[in-house]
Parts: C-alpha cells; structure tokens; sequence
C-alpha cells in the first residue's frame, strides 16, 4: 500500500459560504430595526436567555466591578451583536470565496496559455518536420505528419477560444470581487463596533463561568458526601449478606448429606428396574429367534412335498390352458370374440365369489349381534339379582341425570373395541380372506371378538355399577349413537356457563310420581317431532329456522314449561314457544328453533322442558359440513393371467358428504409393490398371497391409530402368534421355495420395505383432483404382465381435508409364463458396416412334456438382408433347440426395410417363432446399429496458393468418419515437398470423429504444383484429395522466419533481432509464374508489418524502405498481459461469488434469528434482554446490506476500479502457462509511389508477402506487486517545489524458489530517489521498497525503476510534478504591536495566511524566543550591551521575558498543513508577567521547503497601573538585567502613606528645532497618555493634568492641551511645542522640568523634562 510520510495535522475548513443576501452598511443597525427583531430571534441564540436570566441571579458583590464599566447588557443587544458577526462572517465568506474563484481563473487562463504556447512550439516542430520529408521524399512520413499537423491546428483553435472563454470570465468575476470589496469598506466602521462589543461580552461570559465553576465544587462536595454514606451502606448489607450466605451454605451442605442417602437408594431402585427390562428383552428375542428357527425347519422338511404339488400344480395348469385355448379357438371358429366371452366368465366368477364372502360377512355380523344382545341380559339379570333396599331412593331429578349419563356412555359400552378398529379389521379380515378358508377364519375371529367383548363388559360393570342399561318406552339419545368429542372451544364455553343450572338441578319444582289412574309411565310425557332437532352441513353466519311438533303421551292432561337451551348453546339457538294450555293425551303443539351459527365445529345440547310427570329433553346435534370418503373396494385381485396380455379394473372413490376436497394418489409410502419372480401356478401364489395379506392384516391391526389400551394390544399379538402357526401351515402346502428376505419381511412386521415403481401394475394419468359433495371419482388400474411370477401394489387416497383419514387400496396379480421361449428375446449385433457378414445363435428353451415343431419367420422387408437357418426344426421335451442367423446389411436397406432408421442408423426387426400347438407364438427382437464406412473431407480440392521458398503454408483439412466404428487410416504416397501431420498422417478416428489434418507445403522452386493425396482406410478403402499451389521467389528476406521468445512472467518482456534484407541486384529476377518471362526489375521497396489487435507483441519499425542491397535491423518485443476481457470476467466471478456468500449468512442470521425467537418463550425471566437481541441483529443486517448495496454494477468495472485490480491480483495468483502462436505478416510493394504525387498508396502484391511466426510462451510472474492494488505507476502528485515526499510500494515473491532483488540507477539529476537496499526474499515473503520525491523546480517529472531477478523485470513508472507554493500573509507590515498590557493579563491578534496554489502547503512556526541555536543564559544580551548598543533605537530580536519562565509571546497552531484554495489564521498571544516596555520576540513562518512566507517583530509593554505615557527619548537600555528585582515585601498601608504621593517616574522630552536661511522652524514632539483596559479595573478611564503650565510658556512651550480625560482602551496625543523667544542664543540648550500627573486606579506623577535646543541638521 502507497504511504506518505508527509505530516498533515488536522485540517481547519472554513464555511463556504454563497452570495449574501443583505446589504450591509454602518447605518443599517438602527434602534428601531433592532426593537423589532427582538420578537424574532433566532434558535442558535435561545441560549443567550439563558444567560440573561443568570445575570438577573447573580449576586451583587459579583457585579461590583463592572457597575462602574459598563451597564448591564440586555438580551435585544446581544442579539443584534451576534447577527451583525454572522452576517459579516458572511460577507468575509463570500470575498474569500471570489478571491479564490479570481485565483483559480488566473490559473486557469495561465495553463491555458502555456497550452497555447505548447502547440506553437510544437507546430514550428513539426513543420520544420515536414519541410525536411520533403526534401528526403518521404511520402510516407510526409502524409503522416501532415495529419498530425492539421490536428495540431485544430486544438490549438480550440485552445485559443478557450482563452478568450477565460478572459472574459476572469473579467466578470475581477468585478464581482471589486464590488464586494467595496462593500467591506463600508463595513469596516460597523466591523468595529462589532469587536468591541464581543469583548465586553467575553468578559461578562468569563465571569459566570466562575460562577458555574464555583457551584459546581458546591454541587461536587454534597455528591462526594452522599457517595461516602452510601458506601457506608453497602459495607453494611454486604456485611450482612455474607452473614446470610454463611448459614445458608451449611444448611445446603446439612440437606445434601440427607438427599445423597435417598438418591443411592433412587439409583440401586432405577439399576434394578433397567436390569428387569433387558432380562425380559433378552427372552422376547430368544422366543422370535426360536420361532424363527422352528419356521426355517419346518419349510426345510416340507421341500420335498412342495416339489411334488408345483409341479402337479403345473400339470393341471397346462391342461387348463390347453382347455381355455381349445375354447377360444372353438369360439374363433363360430365367430365369437373368444376374449369377450372369457372376460365375461370371469366376472360372473368374481361376482359368485363376492357374493360367498358378504354371505359369509353377514354370517359374522350375526354371531356378533348375538353375543353382544347376550351380554347385555347377562348384565341386566346381574343388575337386577343385586339389593335394591341397601342404596337410598334416589329422587326423580337424580334418576333423570343417571338415565341421561348413562344413555351418553351407552355407544361406549355397546363397542368392545373402537369402532375404527373394529371396522379396519372387519374390513381386512372380509378382503384378504380366501374364499375357502373363509368358514374357518371367520369363525376363529368371531370367538376371539366374543372372548374381547365380555372382557370389555366386565371392566364397565365394575367401573360403572349403577348404571342401568334398560331401554325406556321411547327411544332417547341413546340410539341416536352420538359420541361427543369435546374440544377446547366447547370445552371453555361449558366451563364459563357451567355456573348456570336449570331450575330442575335446585329442587325448585314439585315433581309428582309418573303415575296416573294406575298406569306407570316409562320415558318422558312428551315426545318431540322430530326426535332429534338436528341442523346438518350448516354455514356460519346463516340462519335456519326448523319446526318443532310435542305431542303428550302420557295419561294426564297436562302442559309443559320451556326452561331453556344448553348454557353452551345459549348465544346460537333462539326458541319461540309460546306456553300452550293444558293438553290432553295425544294433543300436540308446534314451535320454532331458530339457529344462528358464529363458529364452525359441531354442536350438541339439548332443550329442556319441565312438566307435572317430570322433566324431559328435547336432543340438539348441528353438523358441520364433513367429508366421508369411501371406496367400493380396498382389495383388487387380478387374477393369473398369462405374460403380455392387459386387464384393467375400477375402483370408485365416493364422497357422501357435503363438503368438497382435495384427493391424491400418495405412492411415495404407501406404494410399495413387491413381485416374486417365480414361477407358479396361480393356486399357490393365491395361497402365498393369504398368508401376506394375513400379515397385512396383522399389522394394520397393530397401527396406533386403531388401539389404545394395553390389553387390547397383547390379545391382538396372540392373536398375531395364531395367525403365524397359520401362514407357516399354508406356506408349507403351497410355497415351492421362499427367499429368506421374504422370511423376514413376513415375520417381522417393523420392517419397512423400500417403495419403488412397479412396471406390471399402472395407474391412469389421474393421480389427483377435487371430488365434490356427493360425488365420486373413477380410477382404472392396469395390469400388464411383463415377467412372470407375483405382483402387488399397495397404495393410499390422501386428502386435503384434515379430518378425513387416507384410504389404503391393495392390488394384486399372477403372471404366468408361456412353455416355450426364447431364451435371448433381444439379439444384439452391435454396430455393422454394410455389405458385411454378421453372425449370431438363437436358442429356444422348451419346458413341456412334449416334443414341439419350430418356424423360424423372417418378415419380408428384410429378407435380403438376413436369414435363418434352418427354417423349421423340432424341440424335444424339456430341451433346447439353436438356430443361426447371418445378417448382411445391403446399401438398399433404408428402401427396404421398414424398421430402419436411416437417420440414426438403427434396425430393431421383430421375429417369430411359431411354435405348433402354442397359441401365443413366442416373439424376439433383432437389434443392430448399422452405420457406413467413408471417412469424408471437408473440402474437394486444396489450394494453397502462392507460397515463397523460404517458408512453407499450412493448409488445415478436416477428415471425419462418418462411421459409428473406429477406422484406421494413413496417407500414402505423399509427395517430398508436403508433409501431413500429425503423426506423419496415420492415425485411428472414433466413432463420429473430426480429426483436423495440417498439410505443411514446401515449396522449392517458383514453379506451379498441381498434384493428389491418397487416404487409405483399415478396409482398404481409398479416399482422393485434389491439391495445387505456385512457389514464388519474394524480393525481400528475413534473416530469421521463427522466433521462440523464451518463458516470459506476466509484466516482463522480451526481445528478439532480425534482420530484413533487400537482397535484388541486376542480375536477380523475380521468377513468378504468372508471367516468368519477365525480369522484375531493381528499386526500393517499402514493407509494413501488420500486427493483431490486443497482442502481446510489439515490432519496430512496423514499416519502412529498403533500397536495392540494403538491409534493416528489426527489434520484436514480446509483453505478455492480461486481457481487459479476462479480468472484467474473473472481477464478475468475484463478484457472484461474494453475492452468494452474503446470501447465505443472510440465510443463516435469518435462521439463527428464528431459532432465537423460539428459544425465547423458554426463558420467561429472561425476556427484557432477548428482547434486545432481535434489534441488534437487524440494525447489523441493515449495515451488512448497506454495505452490500455498495458493490459495484458489472459496468463499473473499469481499469483502475478496486474490483477491477482485486481480479488482475486474483488472476496473477492463479496465472499456470499460456503458449500463443502468432504469424505476423509483412506486406511487400512493388515500389515507390509515383513521383506526381506521393500520397498514392504504392501497389502490393499478395504473393511477396513475407511471415514471421512467433512463439510466445507466458509464465506466473516470480514477482508482483501487491499494494496500491498492484499498480505499477507511483504518482507523487503535485509537490510542493523544497519538500519530500516519500512513498512506499510493497512486492511478494509468489514463486517457489529465493529471489535476490536488484534495481535500475535513476538519473542522478532526477528528483526520484530509492531510499533503502534490496535484498533476497524468500518464496512468499514481502520486501517494501521506499522512494522520495524531491522537486527542486516547477516542472513535470518521469523516471522508470526496474527491479530485477533471476526471472523477470518488473518496471515501475515514477510520476510526480514540482509546484512553486502561493502562500500570502494578511499582515503587511514588519511589526505586530501589542501595545500597553496590564501585567499576568492576555492579549491576541490574529494574522492569516492564504494559500492560493493547487497543493495543500505544510507550514512551521518559529520564535525567535524559543529557537534552540539561540545563546543560552542570556548571552546574546550581554553582546548586545556590551557591542552593539551604538544607536539608541536599535532593539535586539528577543527582549524582556518572563520571569516564571514561560514565554511571553505563543502562537497557535505551531504546525499544520493549508488545503488548496484555503486560509489558515494564527493566533499570536502576548502574556506579560511583570511591567516592562522592552518585550519583544521574532515571529517567522516557514514553509516545508524553507522558504519563509512571513517574518515580524512582536512588540509590546506591560504596566502595572491602568494609566501610561509614552513617547519619550530612552533614558535605559532596551535589555533588562539578567536577574530578575528583588521581590520584597510591601508596607502596610495607613491612613498616612495613603496620602503619599508615589514617587516620580522621570521622562525626558528633547525638542530641537531647526534654523535654517535664518528662520527658525519650532520644534514640535508628542506623548501619548493611554488608559489600558482590562477586567481588574472598573472605572470608565483615567485623566491626566500639567502642573506649572504657566512657567513652561514663559520659556517658549507650548503644552497642548494642558488637562484631559482618556477612556478605556484609547489613547490621547499631547502636543508639545518650543518656540524659541526672541532672545535666544545659539546652541542654548534650554531646560525645565514639569510634573505630569496621570490618575487611573493609581495616581501615578510623571516628572517630564523637557530639553530643548536650536540645530541646523534637524528634521
């Protein structure tokens, strides 16, 4: 990175302000303009009321010394002198900011002109240029420079308007400047005015801040008090607590010791009870291991067995086969559709098969009803066997709420398991049962139900013994079978509602005995029409409205009372009943419920009433619209069907309800088929699938939506354990043999078994939709068998409806293969070449009893092309028969054959072998790619062209093989002036292959070459190539035709030498064919290389003329770099890359963030902290996207960009090899242009054209730049001329091996230095390298430094330009005067320096005071006393200090920089600590170049008394002694020494006056009496008086005026005049003594002498 050792402290920038609005002037400020802004003040002023309401706080003894000062100020003044400073700030703003603007168009014009004066050299240059080409004829040159020529004219007309532009506008704003310049002047007076007023207010500022200061103290002490009682405090509680956590920590030793004696028992309870479990896992896996190994055996020892049954089992299925083709081919004879009437067949058996299995279904249905009606009388007997006298009679409220309860719990009673699983089991049991054990099954299944039930009876009994089961007269909810599924809504209106009770549950009513005229009446008195009020597939927000009909049935004459609608209900039913008067048995009345549903679940309550024979209820249900989904069948079976032939079936999905939804045809869990590719009849691979189904069946049992109680579920694995022994009997009688996957996939029903896709059973393109209310949906299911054996398919309809559960749907089906095949059904020739002989065998397999006759058929499309033999033959029982094909593709095979894919090549010819008695014949497939044999050129003839005999041309053909087979090939015969390459052309093409061939031609005499290539292929095959070319003899030559540049690093180059030769003479011709009759005759020829756009190569000179024999030295430069193409794609790669990256801890914030926000909740008592968290992330997302925002476009990649020079650093790193060729050519005329005119283009011919090849290898560079974003330019700016600016550049060693750096000298008259040495730096290690610019003139400067390795040279540009700095001080004079100061008191002035140049200009400030080369212990006084004190107006450079040693003059800043175009302000400071009127110091300010832009005297006096003179002849020396006055102690002040005068202060006044001609001119001196102002002082000012004014006139002075007042801060001239009498004698010197008396805080006596004499040489 580029560093500047240039100190730069902090820059001060000014307000830049614009053109002021108002006009100001000493008259503006009136009273009455500022009374009125006093109601308008400004916000930046609202503290001064602040301030003035402080002054109205402030004691008086604070304000006791400026009473007498000056007054109070008010707010409206303050005011009005903060707007004035603002608005002449402003005013002083704006003239800086025209000064500048004139500054920088005087710049501007005198760049302009230097520009102009530039382009006038440089025309003068170029046209003395232009007069010697035309002396020399160059033509080339001349038009070259002819056009540089008009260009330079034209921007030099360019540029002289652009002066005129300037000049016009410097002109405007000199006026601007000249106007506001008069505007200051007319300020100055207010100027004034304002300055005043601000130190009045400074000093009333200083003053409240000491009483700020003083309350502060205050306001310190009472805190540091408040904190010494609080630390106090907390000594004391921390004293406390540690008390406290003392006991508190032996009482948790004291509880630990009692809870680590429980915990040891906890733990030895827990180690026993994990002991138990393993120990009864252990023997839960022995017993499955035993079962396991027991089944294994017995399949073992059943072997045997199942041989003998499959293959009787295929005997009976071949003689069923042979009768079903003998049925279909008597039914093709009579002309019936055979498949039809077999389809129909076997739906008839399907639908008888259907038919058993619902019989048989009802069958169990009945057992079922019987057993649960018989456990219902042996509970009702039971109940009634018990004692009724021991219980209390229950009221008829009571009885009401039992009977009502109980009829709740009826539907769970009346279920021995949930109705879910009793309907899955019911429904796989009735599927997956065959038809012939389906007696047994169902029978074993209705005990194992009827043992359950009665388990399930004697829990309720127990649970429940009061509850009575026996049925009213009526029916009530109880057979409605309504099961309430409460929810959290229900469930939360219940509990808010639950504290309001009908008046039935209180007692309230007076029931009488359901009894009448002796008749008992059982159930309620009225029954409702309907029984049931029930509102199904309601909408929220309708209204329905239903009529409700009660009819008395009991024996009275009666009426009823509505009491009210379940609480739960209250906010959705409305009921209009109106009370009906007495009604007789049978009578009815009618009512209106009125239903407004808000929420969207189910309802149910009730409406009750209340009568003389006892309350009763009217039952309530509200149904939601619900999806009940169903379909026809769970269970498809196929069937056995025979390999190739399609069945499909249908199953119908029915929506009963009246909500709509969402289906779709989930295979990704439920979809998994599993075929057995073995072959069997179709009884035993039914009986195989019973027992998979069973298992099926078992485990949807298992699922833990079905079952929930514990005992269920070990009655289910004994029943599992059952079924088990079963499937071991069925697998033994029917399964041949069984993988021992299958083993374990049939016992272990946890095994999940992978899905995959089965290709014999399909689905329709269906696989989703929507089924509407009411309707239903029909899915066809395919089964194509394509192997042989058993396939299954098991699926699930899901649905979008949550509460709708999937439907599981099983397929199933049997293949069967046919007797005989074909034991290769897909012959593959691979890849043939027409008009060739490929073989191949068929081999038939036969699995039947019998021998069979074979016919090979050949279709007959292609029975020229491919043959079988022999025809026919026969196949003998369980024996195989092999048959052989030949094949030879014809050129006519696309014409003849059908199956043949000219374009692709490919021939796919089905074949059949009819097989007698084989109904099916049995089919296979010829497959073969067949593909030609050429290998094809890209061009028919080559011409090369011309070509000189000192090169040779390259021609590049393509050679393809349009074969899909490899070929050889090789050219022979090849003549000795061409060469083929590669390989000296022989080689092997791939299939589809383009080999690119290069045929190099040589020519060796200029004659013309017309001649063939022969390519010959691996099958001797032959393929011509026509070629002509002309040898020419060029008339110029290069001494070097290839140039191999070694490896050059990226940013090296280098250089190679050669020689063009015009070798023609007299006796040369130039032997071209055209015309080689004709002798080329001799003269110059002019050449011009043309080289390619963005190339590594540089070649000088690119053009020129060689004269006959002449020769010309050529330099070729090779510079490797890096494309701009290539670096603004590896800066976009970057770029995509960082974007992802930010994408992706984006994502991870994001994730992070929402992790975080789910952690929250967990930590209640944490919450205040997290909260802040979330905020923090966001605020650092939001600045991470602020920063990514900033990533540049891809159009903003430019040279010189960051990113742009991050992807060159990028690609250097990662730079390998680069090799490039390049053929440069260098064109030939055939001579001058014509002497008439010079700018015609001389003619060219093609075939003179010389090549130059170039080979360019490019390496990594060893070397490279790494700071200033590896740039190699170092541009030092501008400089100010004097200064040194030094900077730093760092290089890298990327290579692997040490390199020892050196460097290039520098001029030595360059302002370009290296400062430090180089050295070795080892691979991957840095070395920094400082240089300095040091101008010594106003000028550009340039230099190159090379640093060189082993390796390379890297070149680094030095830039830099001198400036001559423009600073100018604001202080004209030599002498910056203080004036009179009262002594430890502060004054300041301010001097300003501009800097108008372009460069920011670094300055120093000096005291002369503190130089170090200045004498030390006062030694420069001692000189100055003893030698130099001739001349009494001599002061030295540094005169009295102070006497503590700190320095009576400061300044500030001591040092800094001025930025271009800006001012820079000095405060000097004078701070006296004792009265003197000798102080003095040098002030100088240097610049960095030290050159010195300000030197002044600083002078200034110190009084101790507010009242001073000055103004007389020195009566001591300007310098003080070197010690400081004995300080002694002071007498106290009495009454008496205060009337004392002071003593005198003597001042002596010389007067000459001057004579001349004989006249007199009187003399004429000055005093000036002064009154210092200050803030220890509080009068107004002092005043001064002569004493004896009288004597002093009679003497011939003249005391002007005599007596007089000064006020603070002036100063007043006393004018004394001599005017000799008229007796006066030459050279008398006259003499009087008068005292002058000035009165301020002290009264202080001057004793003025006043010497006065009469001299020619007088001023």
């Amino acid at each position: 990175m580029e560093v500047e050792d240039r100190r730069s402290p902090a820059e001060v920038k000014p307000d830049r302000c614009g053109q002021l609005d108002v006009h100001l002037s000493p008259d503006d400020p009136s009273d009455e303009t500022f009374k009125a802004e006093e109601s308008d003040v400004p916000a930046d002023l609202d503290w001064l009321e602040e301030l003035s309401e402080e002054d109205d706080g402030v004691d008086d003894g604070d304000l006791a010394a400026m009473a007498d000062g000056c007054k109070k100020r008010s707010y409206a003044e303050t005011a009005r002198m903060f707007k004035l400073r603002r608005n002449l700030d402003q005013l002083d703003c704006f003239h800086r900011q025209k000064e500048h603007d004139v500054l920088k168009a005087r710049e501007k014009l005198k760049l302009c002109q230097q520009n102009i004066q530039s382009l006038l050299e440089q025309r003068d240059n170029l046209e003395r240029e232009i007069e010697q080409q035309k002396v020399t004829d160059n033509s080339v040159a001349l038009f070259r420079l002819r056009a540089r020529h008009k260009h330079l004219c034209q921007k030099l007309q360019s540029e002289e308007e652009l002066e005129g532009h300037i000049n016009i506008e410097l002109k405007q704003l000199e006026l601007e400047l000249s106007e506001v310049e008069v505007e200051l002047g007319r300020c100055s007076l207010l100027r004034q005015e304002v300055q005043e007023e601000e130190q009045l207010f400074q000093v009333l500022k200083a003053q409240k801040a000491a009483t700020r200061l003083q309350q502060e103290r205050e306001a310190s002490q009472n805190l540091q008090l408040k904190m010494k009682n609080l630390r106090d405090k907390q000594a004391a509680m921390l004293k406390k607590e540690k008390t406290e956590c003392q006991r508190k920590i032996e009482e948790g030793r004291e509880s630990r010791k009692i809870a680590a004696k429980y915990l040891k028992q906890t733990v030895k309870r827990m180690n026993q009870q994990e002991a138990e479990r393993e120990r009864q896992n252990q023997e839960l896996l022995e017993k499955r291991l035993q079962a396991v190994k027991s089944l294994k055996t017995n399949i073992e020892a059943t072997q045997e067995n199942l041989q003998v049954q499959q293959s009787r089992a295929r005997a009976n299925a071949q003689k069923k086969e042979q009768l079903q083709r003998q049925l279909r081919e008597s039914l093709q004879a009579q002309g019936i559709n055979s498949m039809k009437h077999m389809y129909q067949q076997k739906q008839q058996q399907e639908t008888k098969r259907k038919e058993g299995e619902f019989q048989e279904s009802q069958k169990s249905k009945r057992v079922e009803i019987v057993s649960k009606i018989l456990q219902e009388e042996q509970l009702t007997n039971r109940r009634q066997r018990k004692p009724a006298l021991l219980l209390p009679k229950p009221s008829a409220t009571e009885k009401f709420l039992s009977l009502r309860r109980a009829s709740e719990k009826l539907p769970y009673y009346l279920d021995s398991v949930p109705p879910s699983a009793a309907e899955e089991k019911a429904t796989i049991f009735r599927d997956f049962s065959d038809t012939s054990s389906s007696s047994s099954s169902s029978a074993c299944s209705d005990v194992e139900d009827l043992e359950g039930t009665e388990e399930n009876e004697e829990k309720v009994n127990h649970q429940i013994p009061t509850d009575s089961l026996a049925e009213p007269e009526f029916s009530g909810l109880w057979d409605q079978h309504i099961k309430k599924m409460p929810n959290e809504n229900t469930t939360l209106v219940q509990t808010q509602l639950g504290q309001e009770k009908p008046p039935i549950a209180s007692g309230k009513l007076n029931m009488t005995a359901k009894r009448n005229r002796g008749k008992e009446l059982k159930g309620p008195p009225f029954i409702s029409k309907p029984e049931v009020i029930l509102f199904k597939d309601f909408d929220v927000g309708k209204m329905y409205k239903k009529k409700i009909v009660l009819t008395n049935i009991s024996y009275a004459v009666i009426n009823c009372k509505f009491l009210g609608v379940s609480p739960h209900l209250k906010n959705f039913f409305t009921i209009n009943f109106q009370p009906p008067t007495l009604l007789s048995t049978g009578m009815s009345f009618d009512m209106q419920a009125i239903f407004q549903p808000m929420i969207n679940e189910d309802l149910e309550g009730e409406l009750q009433f209340a009568s003389a024979l006892g309350p009763f209820f009217v039952p309530i249900r509200c149904t939601v619209k619900k999806c009940i989904l169903k379909v026809d069948s769970q269970f498809i079976d196929f069937g056995s069907h025979v390999v190739g032939q399609t069945i499909s079936r249908t199953i119908t999905l029915t929506n009963k309800g009246a909500l709509a939804t969402h289906f779709s045809l989930d295979s990704s869990t439920c979809l998994s088929p599993e075929t057995s590719y073995v072959q069997m009849p179709p009884q035993v691979s039914t009986n195989t699938y019973e027992a998979s189904s069973q298992n099926t069946a078992t485990n949807n049992q298992n699922s833990p939506e079905s079952i929930d109680a514990e005992d269920v579920q070990s009655k289910l694995q004994s029943r599992e354990l059952s079924a088990g022994e079963q499937q071991e009997q069925s697998v033994s009688e029917g399964v041949k043999t069984v993988p021992g996957a299958c083993l374990s996939s049939d016992l272990d029903t946890q095994t999940d078994q992978t899905p995959s896709d089965s290709s014999d059973i399909k689905l329709r393109d269906v696989r989703g939709g929507e089924i509407g209310s009411f309707e239903s949906v029909k899915l066809e299911i395919i089964f194509t068998p394509t192997i042989p054996g058993e396939t299954r398919l098991d699926f699930s309809f899901k649905f979008s409806d949550k509460t709708s559960k999937p439907i599981p749907i099983h397929v199933r089906g049997v293949a069967v293969s046919m007797p005989v095949w074909v034991l290769q059904p897909n012959i593959d020739l691979k890849i043939c070449m027409f008009d060739r002989l490929y073989q191949d065998t068929i081999i038939v397999q036969s699995r039947a009893s019998t021998a069979l006759k074979l016919t090979f058929e050949v279709c007959q499309d292609m029975r020229k092309h491919m043959e079988i033999l022999p025809k026919t033959g026969f196949i003998q029982a369980q024996s195989s028969f092999s048959a052989q094909l030949k094949f030879i593709p014809r050129r006519s095979l696309s014409k003849d054959a059908k199956f043949f894919d000219s374009d692709t090549g490919v021939l796919e010819v089905p074949m059949t072998v009819q097989v007698a008695g084989q109904v099916q014949p049995a089919h296979f497939t010829v497959h073969a790619i067949v593909t030609s044999s050429d290998l094809q050129f890209d061009h028919s003839e080559v011409d090369f062209g011309y070509c000189s005999i000192y090169q040779s041309v390259k021609s590049s053909i393509r050679l393809t093989n349009l074969s899909l087979l490899p070929q050889d090939f090789g050219f022979l015969g090849v003549p000795e002036f061409i060469e083929v390459q590669p390989n000296d052309g022989f080689g092997t093409l791939l299939p589809q292959e383009t080999l690119e061939v290069d045929l190099i031609f040589s020519a060796q005499t200029a004659k013309e070459y017309v001649f063939q290539l022969s390519c010959k292929s691996g099958i001797n095959r032959d393929f011509l190539l026509s070629c002509r070319a002309v040898g020419v003899h060029p008339p110029l030559e290069l001494s070097h035709f290839l140039v191999q540049f070694g490896a050059t690093a990226v940013g090296d180059q280098s250089t190679a030498m050669l020689f063009l030769s015009n070798r023609q003479t007299g006796r040369d011709q130039n032997r071209q064919p055209v015309s080689p009759g004709v002798k080329a005759p001799v003269m110059p020829r002019l050449f011009s290389f043309a080289l390619p756009e963005d190339s590594d190569i540089d070649i000088s000179p690119s053009a020129g003329r060689l004269l006959p024999g002449e020769r010309c030295l050529v330099q070729v430069t090779f510079k490797p770099r890096l494309l701009d193409q290539e670096i603004k794609e590896e800066a976009l790669r970057r770029l995509h890359r960082a974007k992802l990256l930010y994408e992706s801890e984006l994502e991870g914030n994001r994730l992070a963030e929402q992790e975080a926000k789910l952690e929250i909740p967990l930590e209640p008592s944490k919450g205040k902290k997290a909260s802040v968290n979330p905020k923090n992330s966001k605020v650092s997302n939001e600045a991470e996207k602020g920063k990514q925002s900033e990533s540049p476009d891809p159009g903003n990649i430019v040279p010189g960009s960051s990113w742009y020079e991050e992807a060159k650093a990028s690609l250097l790193y990662s730079f390998r090899k680069r090799y490039r060729e390049y053929t440069i050519p260098c064109f030939v005329s055939d001579g001058d242009p014509p002497e008439d005119d010079k700018l015609v283009q001389p003619a060219w011919s093609p075939f003179n054209t010389l090549y130059l090849k170039l080979q360019c290898p490019a390496v990594q560079p060893p070397l490279v730049v790494i700071s200033n974003n590896g740039c190699n330019i170092i541009n030092f700016h501008q400089v100010t001329v004097g200064e040194r600016v030094i900077k730093r550049f760092t290089v890298q060693n990327i290579s692997q091996e040490s390199l020892d750096l050196s460097s290039s000298v520098l001029d030595m008259y360059s302002p370009f230095s290296l400062l430090n040495a180089l050295r070795s730096i080892r691979p991957g290690e840095k070395h920094t390298l400082i240089l300095a610019f040091s101008p010594t003139l106003e000028k550009k400067c340039c230099d190159m430094l090379e640093v060189r390795c082993q390796k390379m040279t890297l070149e680094m540009t030095l830039l830099g330009e001198g400036i001559v700095p423009a600073v100018t001080s604001s202080h004209n004079g030599d002498v910056l005067d203080f004036g009179y100061v009262l002594e430890k008191e502060t004054a300041s002035q301010v001097v300003k320096l501009q800097n108008s140049s372009a460069v920011a200009v670094s300055f120093r400030v000096m005291l002369a005071s503190l130089s170090p080369f200045r004498p030390q212990g006062g030694a420069d006084r001692v000189a100055f006393l003893l030698e130099e004190y001739a001349n009494s107006h001599v002061h030295p450079a540094v005169g009295t200090q102070n006497y503590s040693g700190l320095s009576v003059f400061s300044v500030v800043p001591v040092e800094g920089s001025i930025p271009p175009g800006q001012s820079q302000e000095f405060t000097v400071t004078f701070q006296p600590d004792h009265p003197s009127v000798n102080y003095s110091d040098k002030l100088t300010i240097e610049l960095m170049n030290k050159s010195k832009v300000c030197v002044m005297e600083l002078k200034g006096a110190a009084s101790s008394h507010s009242m001073y003179l000055c103004g007389g002849d020195p009566l001591t020396a300007p310098v003080e002694s070197l010690l400081p006055p004995v300080i002694t102690s002071e007498p106290q002040l009495t009454a008496e020494s205060e009337v004392t005068e002071s003593p005198t202060i003597p001042v002596l006044v010389t007067l000459k006056a001057r004579c001349s001609s004989g006249a007199i001119t009187p003399a004429v001196r000055e005093l000036q009496v002064g009154c210092i102002r200050s803030t220890q002082t509080s009068k107004k000012g002092g005043e001064f008086y002569w004493d004896n004014v009288a004597s002093l006139q009679q003497q011939g002075f003249n005391v002007e005026p005599s007596k007089g007042n000064v006020d603070t801060g002036q100063r007043r001239a006393i004018r004394i005049t001599w005017t000799p009498h008229t007796g006066y004698k030459p050279y008398e010197v006259v003499q009087m003594c008068v005292p002058l008396t000035l009165k301020g805080d002290r009264m202080n006596v001057y004793r003025v002498t006043l010497m006065a004499l009469v001299s020619t040489t007088a001023d």
